[in-house]
């Protein structure tokens, strides 16, 4: 049974995609995730980079992978992580007396993590973890849920893609590390989108815009300014960039983003179809091997969770909706801080691999993918990939939000297991909008 101390996944428990999976597998799963709560911390050095392995083992697992691929990407990843903390059993009292006035002297910290990830645990005992995320993530007009908010959108999305995992799998211990995770963030972002959401409530309903125009008029010369805000050497480029040289820009630019309640479904999927696309598109930059943007595809990895979202009862609809709108708005932000990389379509209508693959359809590829040993991020792609495309075939195909059709579906798959497979010194491109940042990547 799963419980807020035990991580229990059984075979029909596969995620979005259903695949069918077997007792062996979710046997090792459960093994496995229960081993990294108990032995790691949530990050993996002091300079906050994150642990992934809970994601990477329940991606592989609900793409279909079996207990040697389970184990092997455990194994890969266990030996740098650090280890778990005894928590502060002070702090901890602290943080079960008085919530509100004690967690803003250890928020942000990561130090904390262990005293945050026992205090939710506790929570977890006596509450459900729907009533215990209502009361510290989804609740109206409450400043202890406004604050944890708002730190679900800092490290690029971490706490939230963390979140959806425990949300998606129903483990009460994984929605623990997820609240805890949030609570060592850090939260300069949170204002900025708050001021962006004020500004949005005070604009008429306009025509709509797909989400995918915004993205696509950034290259007009009139949002110089705001495009070319951040710098390949700036250390954080939203904050030091896009944050510090365009803020007014941003805020009015990103203020656009509107959803209604009646929309939210079909924006949903939008928003999931925008993250592939961008992340896809901006991949192509010849004559190099594609790379997919490091920093773009956790917007596309944490599609998900807006799906999961959407279908709890328990949280109202106008939090569903604000929750895709700041979701949209930061989408757009990141794009900007990677130098608002040129989007090439016909890359998706034409790319072909060098080695001759041709597959029928995605899936047939989840094989390779799950031989590619790096910390998860991949096999993440793949799968939001394949949901992205899930959603999108719900709605058909005369949507004006729609750029990927068919099989640049697979193409996209493709241009992804190019970069990834094989020997690589680099999966990624980190920023891809600025061309110093392509110098180091091999040719075709």
């Amino acid at each position: 049974m799963a419980t807020p101390y035990n991580i229990h996944v059984k075979p029909h428990e596969s995620g979005l995609l259903r695949f069918s999976q077997d007792n062996a597998s979710a046997d090792k799963v459960s093994e496995l995730l229960q081993k990294d709560i108990e032995n790691h911390h949530v990050f993996f050095n002091t300079g906050g980079f994150h642990n992934h392995i809970p994601h990477h083992l329940l991606t592989l697992y609900g793409t279909g992978a079996g207990p040697s691929a389970l184990q092997a990407a455990f194994s890969k990843n266990a030996s740098y992580q650090i280890r778990a903390s005894t928590p502060d059993s002070s702090i901890v009292g602290e943080l079960q007396t008085d919530y509100p006035a004690a967690a803003p002297k250890y928020l942000g910290k990561g130090k904390h993590y262990a005293a945050f990830l026992r205090f939710f645990q506790t929570e977890m005992e006596t509450k459900s973890w729907q009533d215990v995320l209502k009361e510290y993530i989804f609740k109206e007009d409450d400043a202890t849920a406004k604050d944890l908010y708002e730190r679900l959108f800092a490290g690029f999305l971490h706490p939230m893609i963390q979140l959806m995992f425990g949300v998606e799998w129903q483990q009460p211990a994984i929605v623990a590390e997820a609240l805890a995770q949030t609570a060592v963030h850090d939260n300069w972002l949170g204002g900025f989108l708050a001021e962006a959401e004020k500004r949005a409530e005070q604009l008429e309903p306009g025509t709509y815009r797909p989400l995918t125009e915004l993205f696509e008029e950034l290259h007009d010369k009139k949002h110089a300014k705001l495009a070319q805000s951040a710098r390949l050497d700036d250390s954080q480029k939203i904050r030091d960039g896009v944050m510090a040289r365009a803020p007014e820009e941003a805020l009015d630019y990103i203020s656009q983003i509107k959803v209604r309640p009646e929309e939210l479904e079909e924006r949903t999927a939008e928003m999931a179809h925008n993250a592939a696309y961008i992340a896809a598109a901006s991949s192509w930059h010849p004559p190099h091997v594609p790379k997919y943007d490091f920093f773009l595809i956790h917007h596309l990895n944490a599609v998900p969770i807006f799906l999961t979202i959407n279908e709890q009862a328990w949280i109202p609809t106008a939090l569903k909706v604000r929750f895709l709108e700041w979701k949209m708005r930061i989408d757009v932000v990141q794009y900007i801080a990677r130098g608002c990389p040129p989007l090439h379509p016909e890359a998706l209508h034409s790319f072909a691999m060098k080695d001759g693959t041709a597959a029928s359809e995605p899936k047939e590829l989840l094989p390779r993918f799950h031989g590619i040993m790096d910390d998860g991020h991949t096999i993440k792609v793949a799968r939001s990939l394949l949901i992205a495309q899930e959603q999108t075939n719900k709605f058909g195909e005369d949507k004006p939000w729609l750029k990927i059709k068919g099989d640049d579906w697979l193409r996209a798959h493709y241009l992804l297991l190019e970069g990834t497979e094989g020997e690589q010194d680099s999966n990624w491109v980190r920023s891809a909008g600025f061309e110093g940042a392509w110098k180091d990547v091999p040719k075709l």
